[in-house]
């Protein structure tokens, strides 16, 4: 206790000082892309054209382009910004066919890294607004914009989302509780534990943000699946308390017991989504790397509250578990065993309605197509969200730099027809060529085709192909800029979606393999996960008209498979406690199912609640993520572990834990559980009969003859 204790203050502090260093990443450029070469190529031969471009949008109610105060008022952001620090050249865009009158445009280059640029952007926008407000006395206005900008108002919204989500979800979240659990008193020591496990990990993840770039999105994620983790093991592990304790075993030894027991398989859920997570660290995408660690750092703080503290918790305060009672807890129970008996007798009809189901909820995902949103809700009522609406409108929505080097000492390179060709697309608003003078020529083209568009990707390679038809055979080109990295970005995405999906399925076998000792469970169970996250994801794509986020698919195979594979874990890590004591394969599954259907429903049931909070964030990625998991976790907690896997067992039998003989040696003896003795004095409690099975005290065994 005072381990944790130490580690809450801790965080509170780290949490002070750190969440206030939380950034953004950037635009999420994978490495080594076209679109990042061109940036590193541009930045070191044409330095002054920086990293990045960011645009300063000029408007005017009563003002025109060319006015003496308008031009006043461009002048002087142009000298503010170029003394600014880490500002380089400055370049002012022509007026364009469609343009606003009242509208006027300059290109200021930032250079350095990401966090260099986002630090020196506050200082850039003080400089430009008090030189624009002075120079035209109030009648001109000025918003800056681009990547960087965006990136930055994007980690202001979501903060203000984290406040959001944490004020719907924990009062539902309590509801919830306070009526499957029975009291308040319940409620409220499972709701600390994840409460707990929360501010922990989001210390470690500000601490993180202190020594490197965090993605705020990570800290959202780390902290929606720390409460609901934090929330799921601690229910599993008070519910098998609360068994133990109607049993007749005295408080200290329930709390063993559920240690021993339902700790363990806590254990082994937390490893299931620590490995699949794991597999996000093999994408070259920083967002999503940041998020792998933000989430893994929350799953093992959560699992670590809840089976060290909440063990020494619970006979401390035994007696307040009862406080504040709505209605008499495990009341459930004999109408869950009906249930597994019925469903036993009748697994196949179960069976194939339970298939077709889940097969019609993922046939939408055929229609399925991936892109991108910059998140325009978000940005409502903000200056980067004007100005970026202004570009749009005025068919400034994006700037790509065609970068085109050359041999040093040669001329520039020829690019008249390629200029030319790009003039006479009516996507294309402007073009410009510049040089270095040694061996870099910088092509700029500013388009109609806002960066997110899928119409953006199509203009890029157009404008590849025509670089190709148009200049010296041979001549390199790389594209830089907004849409170049966002179609790097969905490139990049789906050809690690065959990688990330071979590791999290290898790991995920791996795992079951070595936690149930049997071939055909780990093959189960990756079955069912993937039917229920294709179930899931057909459902997003139907609530999101087909147009999902590139990064959401990466994150379904991850994220949501992990968390399929904790219930996986927890249900039939106690029907193989029954089955290996002795129990029939039926009468195991019945066992199993009646006693964890509760616990397992209720812990869908509010881990749902909290990944349905996502829902009200600004960011489209969240909310797609929100829905996936709330929905994927309902489907998977009722459909498949109640329905699929129970009737899948029942029809497999004694196959259910076959595992070849070479295999079978690999592992030390079978640790078998013996029925715990009844204390002395104590007095069994109502399920005691039926209970009986229930076993605490591990030994070395070969596995019993099936």
């Amino acid at each position: 206790m005072v381990v944790w204790g130490l580690a809450a203050v801790a965080a509170v502090f780290v949490v002070a000082i750190g969440l206030g260093d939380l950034r953004s990443t950037g635009l999420p450029v994978p490495k080594g892309g076209d679109s990042q070469r061109a940036g590193r190529l541009i930045a070191d031969r044409m330095p002054q054209l920086g990293e990045e471009q960011a645009v300063l949008a000029f408007s005017s109610q009563r003002l025109r382009g060319g006015d003496a105060a308008y031009d006043r008022a461009m002048v002087a952001a142009a000298q503010a910004a170029a003394r600014v620090r880490g500002a380089g050249q400055v370049l002012a865009l022509p007026q364009v066919p469609g343009q606003d009158p009242h509208h006027a445009y300059l290109l200021v280059a930032l250079k350095g890294d990401t966090a260099a640029r986002l630090g020196g952007l506050p200082v850039l926008r003080e400089a430009v607004h008090q030189a624009v407000a002075t120079a035209s006395e109030g009648r001109v206005t000025v918003a800056v914009t681009g990547q960087t900008p965006l990136a930055e108002e994007l980690v202001t919204s979501d903060l203000r989302d984290v406040r959001v989500v944490e004020a719907v979800t924990v009062p539902v979240a309590l509801m919830l509780l306070v009526y499957g659990l029975g009291s308040v008193g319940a409620a409220l020591l499972v709701l600390f534990t994840a409460g707990l496990g929360v501010l922990v990990s989001a210390g470690m993840v500000a601490g993180l943000g202190l020594m490197m770039p965090v993605d705020t999105p990570a800290l959202v994620v780390a902290m929606t699946m720390g409460f609901g983790l934090g929330l799921d093991y601690a229910l599993l592990i008070l519910i098998r308390y609360r068994q133990a304790r109607a049993e007749g075993l005295g408080p200290q030894t329930a709390a063993e017991q559920a240690t021993a027991t339902a700790g363990r398989a806590v254990l082994w859920c937390a490893g299931a989504v620590v490995v699949t997570g794991a597999a996000l660290l093999t994408v070259p995408v920083e967002l999503l790397r940041t998020v792998a660690v933000a989430a893994g750092l929350a799953t093992v703080v959560a699992a670590g509250v809840a089976t060290t503290l909440l063990p020494l918790l619970l006979p401390r305060l035994d007696r307040l578990l009862s406080a504040g009672r709505v209605r008499r807890p495990g009341d459930a129970r004999e109408i869950w065993e009906r249930w597994a008996r019925h469903l036993m007798r009748r697994p196949w009809p179960y069976l194939g309605s339970a298939a077709v189901l889940l097969v019609l909820a993922a046939l939408p995902m055929a229609g399925m197509r991936l892109g991108v949103d910059v998140d325009r809700a978000s940005l409502t009522g903000s200056e980067v969200g004007a100005g970026l609406a202004q570009t749009e409108r005025d068919g400034l929505a994006n700037v790509t730099l065609l970068a085109l080097p050359h041999a040093a000492g040669q001329d520039p390179v020829d690019t008249t027809d390629l200029i030319t060709a790009l003039a006479d697309d009516p996507r294309i608003t402007t073009a410009v060529a510049l040089d270095n003078g040694r061996d870099l020529t910088v092509v700029a083209v500013a388009d109609r085709i806002p960066v997110d568009s899928p119409a953006a990707g199509q203009l890029l390679d157009d404008e590849r192909r025509l670089g190709q038809s148009t200049l010296t055979q041979g001549q390199k080109i790389l594209a830089g800029g907004g849409s170049a990295a966002l179609t790097d970005l969905q490139r990049a995405m789906r050809s690690a979606l065959t990688q990330v999906a071979i590791l999290v399925l290898a790991g995920a076998f791996l795992l079951m393999l070595v936690v149930f000792r049997s071939l055909v469970l780990p093959v189960k169970a990756i079955a069912m996960n993937l039917l229920a996250t294709g179930a899931a994801c057909g459902l997003l794509s139907w609530f999101t008209g087909h147009t999902v986020n590139v990064l959401v698919p990466l994150m379904a195979l991850t994220l949501v498979f992990g968390l399929s594979l904790d219930y996986e874990v927890f249900l039939v890590h106690r029907i193989t406690e029954h089955y290996r004591a002795g129990a029939s394969c039926q009468e195991a599954v019945v066992r199993g199912l009646s006693s964890t259907a509760q616990p397992i429903t209720l812990a869908a049931t509010t881990m749902s609640v909290v990944f349905a909070g996502l829902l009200v964030t600004g960011r489209q990625e969240l909310r797609q993520v929100g829905f996936l998991v709330a929905v994927a976790v309902l489907l998977d907690a009722t459909v498949i572990r109640l329905l699929v896997v129970p009737a899948l067992m029942r029809l497999l039998g004694h196959r259910n834990w076959w595992l070849p003989s070479p295999l079978a040696r690999l592992w030390p003896p079978l640790p078998v559980l013996h029925t715990t003795p009844q204390v002395p004095g104590q007095v069994p409690g109502p399920n005691k009969a039926a209970d009986s099975y229930t076993t605490t005290a591990w030994s070395h065994s070969e596995e019993r003859p099936s």
